[in-house]
């Protein structure tokens, strides 16, 4: 999915929320902001696998959405916080069920794959 879908008012409204989370890292970003603002070595510490480059531009895209705060504290080294905005903690609180919806899909495909 293109990151133009996500302007487009012409498609459906799922779409264009999909759009905003799309990719591998997004969703878990959103996750680990959900408790509060994170430093970005933090948060490359919580998703192993996640290069700084990749979370960068994930989280410059979250920016560009209005999901993510991005606070630069002038001190040497530069502290940098990431923290979700208000728009961000409402995509939170609607991706909850859905979230609740996968959890439960995947005990069933545990309980089917016991069951063989």
């Amino acid at each position: 999915m293109t990151r133009s879908r996500a302007q487009d008012p012409n498609v459906c409204g799922v779409t264009a929320a999909i759009a905003v989370i799309d990719g591998k890292w997004k969703t878990a970003l959103l996750w680990l902001l959900e408790s509060g603002p994170r430093r970005p070595g933090e948060l490359r510490r919580q998703l192993p696998g996640l290069s700084e480059k990749v979370m960068t531009q994930a989280l410059r895209e979250m920016e560009a959405d209005g999901l993510v705060h991005r606070e630069v504290h002038d001190v040497l080294p530069l502290k940098t916080l990431y923290s979700l905005t208000a728009f961000g903690r409402e995509l939170s609180e609607v991706l909850a069920p859905l979230s609740e919806w996968g959890h439960r899909r995947l005990e069933k495909l545990t309980e089917a794959q016991s069951a063989s």
